[in-house]
């Protein structure tokens, strides 16, 4: 299809347009017509709207002849009225938006302008796309609309069987009607007769309406500077010559439209999908993706598909989690460490210098039976299972996103996808084409687009580099403050003391820790996210879906580092290098390495989890639902009390907040890192899924009175696919084996204790005449002579003298002809852990590989239907043609007929 470009319709030279900075507003320019758009009648005056006054009704989405529907609103404040001393920039403002008023004209739109009748200052802008235009564009965009009514598209579900148990989660079908299905294609204006026009004012629905009307609002120009076209709705209301535009909602959500055509779609969907009481129903998808479009629609249908894959992980690792509490009783490693006889007399070496006393195993009594519950048989058990669910959640969605492929007719998308108008601004250098050996224009040449990659690169890496040393930081905030907890904390060697019973130094270093690094993960993001836009914005991606999987793999490297980095130091690296008491590791040369409890550090990781996971929550809701209601609050309260039931729906809509430029790009990143949270570190806590589906539940209906009640209505745009994040949660699950796998070796005490109780419990090592866990912490504490202390790492010895102490290590003892050396159990350990990762990991591996090998992306039925109807849109299309040569070739005929009975009559005569 020969693709129809837009020239320049603007010809007019402004006077007193050389202002300090040397801005050209508008340039001598061709003036050119396109077909079916017009032209600027004067070259003297713009074209601007005429000021209307509002005598409708204030549900009414038509110009004033009720006629005309509303497809897009501009706002702006009237210069002339407005209470400033910049009247040349005022001006200069008022001259570019009456150029890109006039080019929105000759484009073919019409507008038409109302002051607002609230703050006569404000003007509201209304845009149609007359059926020309619409046609026009939908060429252009190769927008795909309805051949004839498809029977094919019959939607099953595996519940068809339980249909008397879904039936109450169902949406109601006599609410919210199923929409009818199409044979769709890309629409033609030569074969504007193959399509199923039954009313022209329906053939294009709203959300088309609007986005060709948006694509034309980001195309057109309004000013010319030094030969580079400045254009788009974006530019101008970022610049503040417009305050806003944005599509109309329908109606108002909380009562129907008194406009007996109107379709309350936003009524329906705040009723059946945001109200509360709907939060048991599944969601109306059809009837979102109607309304806002499929890349609104798909994110609902992801987050709801891997919410319910929650639901099984949940109850999985609920069991699991019970399993430990209910057998925490007789967890006998536990029972030893508070036993008096054994626990209480075991006297640990300072784990701090100077001011760090010895203290008493007892003391970490609490902790221990708390780490029981964790560290069991069930976690490896549902480490083991998480590796599996994450493989079957990623196979099945991508199963079902084929079948929102066919039913949302997005199969082909990605071919027709346009050029962003920032990208197109910037297309100033010629190259030649090496497919079609033409000319054509880019915005830069090959080295220049090496050295914008390696500034954006550089950039990304020297914010990682910041978020490492913000980590590094936290780590001497604990090796530090460890010590101050260690010296302030009461001291009773036996901790019988009730503070020092719950909060030993390790607990209020973790808390305060853990705490501390969720504050500067928050401060960091904050300030990254606009970072990440303006190299996103540098690096000038040439497709909208191109520069939002760059953003993606930005932000999302950013928060990988930013969330994970606490949680992969305790897992991975703290307690593992600290030497022992008479040589201890120092950071910097100054701060003694963490040590962890003599239980390991897996209830540590737990706790930053949870403290992480819970506040980010917290903090999510809090931006997403408190912020924009308190705002939208303000606005109403400003209002004249009870005006809005009398305001237009465009002037109630301006006072909602805007979405943002990014859509729900946050609303992606937020679950994405949950599920690293979920995926990444279960093995240290197992209720984490649990807390996720709650979450989500709640998330999917606050998203949805979020977008339903506080916010303008979202441009409508196509969307095929979740995007760059599918391939970000399939590294997820790669990564996920390998951290659970070192985590249940490395972090959890599993892998000695099965060690002990196999190998060391009985003789030769153990003295036990069968297997037992009896004597393991006794055996896994090695011993430390005091008399050896020197120097700085000599302890504070105020509370008794002690020949010997014990430390967390597999170590000889002192007299020992290798003391202090890491012994025969100590190498038993560590290729016990080194087989269990390498085991562990084949076996899901191989496990995931089978799952991805026997379940296809696309179902065989949805392959079939696919193909199915491409198969029957080409026949009727061919059919169609062949009509239409056929009565050609008719009427041809008789007219020939015609000529030669009229030549022939005469001679007959």
């Amino acid at each position: 299809m020969q693709m129809m470009t837009r020239d320049v319709l603007l010809e007019r030279e402004l006077e007193d347009d050389d202002d300090e900075d040397g801005d050209i507003v508008l340039e001598n320019l061709e003036q050119r017509s396109v077909s079916g758009f017009g032209t600027l009648g004067s070259q003297q005056d713009f074209q601007t709207p005429e000021f209307e006054e509002f005598n409708g009704k204030p549900d009414s989405l038509f110009f004033n002849d009720g006629q005309r529907r509303i497809d897009f609103v501009l706002v702006y404040e009237d210069e002339r009225r407005k209470e400033t001393n910049k009247k040349g920039s005022n001006e200069k403002q008022r001259r570019k938006r009456q150029a890109y008023e006039s080019n929105l004209i000759c484009d073919g739109l019409q507008l038409e302008a109302t002051r607002s009748l609230l703050d006569d200052k404000l003007v509201f802008v209304k845009v149609h796309a007359p059926w020309e235009v619409l046609c026009t564009y939908a060429e252009i965009m190769h927008i795909k609309l309805p051949l004839k009514p498809n029977d094919l598209k019959t939607r099953s579900s595996a519940f068809d069987n339980f249909n008397w148990f879904t039936k109450v989660l169902q949406v109601d079908e006599s609410i919210i009607k199923p929409e009818q299905e199409f044979f769709t294609a890309p629409f033609e204006k030569n074969r504007m007769n193959d399509f199923y026009i039954q009313d022209r004012d329906t053939f294009f629905n709203p959300a088309t309406r609007s986005r060709i009307v948006y694509f034309i609002l980001s195309r057109v120009n309004y000013q010319v500077v030094n030969n580079v076209k400045k254009f788009g709705i974006n530019r101008l209301v970022s610049s503040g010559i417009y305050k806003a535009a944005f599509p109309l909602h329908d109606c108002n959500f909380s009562r129907q439209s008194e406009d007996l055509s109107c379709p309350n779609e936003r009524y329906l969907l705040y009723r059946e999908w945001a109200h509360p009481r709907s939060i048991y129903k599944k969601q109306p998808l059809d009837l979102i993706r109607k309304y806002y479009g499929e890349k609104i629609g798909i994110y609902f249908a992801w987050l709801g598909y891997y919410t319910q894959m929650l639901l099984l992980a949940a109850v999985v690792g609920v069991a699991c989690f019970l399993y430990g509490y209910f057998n925490q009783n007789n967890c006998t490693w536990s029972k030893e460490v508070c036993d008096p006889n054994i626990g209480g007399k075991i006297i640990m070496c300072p784990q701090c210098d100077k001011l760090c006393s010895f203290w008493n195993l007892s003391i970490t009594c609490e902790s221990s039976k708390k780490l029981c519950i964790f560290d069991s048989f069930g976690t490896l058990v549902f480490a083991v299972f998480m590796g599996v669910w994450v493989t079957l959640f990623l196979e099945f969605w991508k199963r079902r996103q084929a079948e929102l492929e066919y039913e949302w007719d997005t199969v082909e998308l990605q071919q027709e996808e346009q050029a962003r108008p920032e990208y197109e601004a910037q297309c100033t250098h010629v190259v030649i084409n090496e497919i079609t050996q033409e000319e054509e224009r880019v915005p830069f040449t090959t080295w220049g687009k090496c050295i914008r990659i390696t500034l954006c690169a550089s950039a990304v890496f020297f914010w990682i580099l910041l978020i490492i040393a913000s980590v590094i930081g936290i780590i001497v905030y604990r090796l530090s403050v460890f010590i101050v907890f260690s010296a302030k904390l009461p001291k009773n060697l036996n901790g019988t003391d009730p503070i020092q019973k719950y909060l030993t130094p390790q607990t209020a270093t973790s808390i305060t820790a853990s705490l501390i690094s969720f504050i500067i993960i928050m401060i960091l993001n904050t300030i990254y996210e606009k970072v990440a836009i303006v190299i996103t914005n540098f690096e000038l991606p040439r497709t909208q879906t191109d520069y939002e999987n760059s953003l993606t793999m930005k932000m999302f490297l950013f928060q990988f580092v930013n969330y994970y980095s606490s949680c992969f130091y305790i897992a991975f690296f703290k307690g593992k290098f600290v030497g022992y008491p008479g040589d201890p590791v120092y950071w910097l040369g100054k701060y003694r390495n963490e040590e962890c409890d003599p239980g390991g550090c897996l209830l540590e990781l737990t706790t930053q989890l949870t403290i992480i996971m819970g506040g980010k929550a917290i903090w999510n809701n809090i931006q997403e639902v408190l912020l924009p209601w308190i705002m939208n609050l303000i606005g109403r309260c400003r209002t004249v009390s009870g005006a809005e039931m009398r305001t237009p729906r465009w002037e109630q809509d301006y006072h909602l907040q805007p979405m943002g430029k990014l859509g729900l790009f946050y609303e992606y990143l937020e679950m994405i890192i949950q599920f690293g949270f979920v995926t990444l570190f279960v093995a240290s806590f197992p209720l984490a899924p649990l807390l996720a589906l709650v979450n989500n539940i709640l998330e999917i209906r606050v998203d949805a009175w979020k977008l339903t009640t506080q916010y303008r209505r979202m441009v409508p745009e196509k969307a095929q696919d979740i995007g760059a994040w599918q391939p970000i949660m399939q590294g997820i699950a790669i990564l996920a084996v390998v951290t659970n796998a070192m985590i249940i070796a490395f972090t959890s005490d599993m892998i000695p204790r099965l060690v002990y109780y196999w190998s060391f419990s009985v003789p030769p090592y153990g003295d036990h005449p069968h297997y037992t866990m009896e004597g393991y912490i006794n055996n896994t504490l090695s011993y430390y002579r005091v008399a050896d202390f020197r120097g700085r790492e000599n302890p504070y010895t105020g509370l008794g003298n002690y020949t010997t102490c014990r430390y967390r290590d597999f170590r000889n003892p002192p007299g020992h002809p290798q003391e202090y050396k890491h012994n025969i159990y100590y190498w038993h350990v560590i290729a016990a852990k080194l087989a269990f990762i390498i085991v562990m990991e084949h076996v899901i591996y191989s496990v995931k590989f089978i799952i991805s090998y026997t379940i296809p992306d696309v179902s065989k039925s949805t392959k079939s239907k696919i193909k199915r109807e491409k198969y029957l849109t080409q026949k009727l299309l061919r059919e169609n043609h062949l009509k239409d040569v056929t009565k050609n070739i008719g009427v041809i005929v008789e007219k020939m007929v015609e000529v030669v009975d009229n030549n022939l009559r005469p001679k007959v005569d």
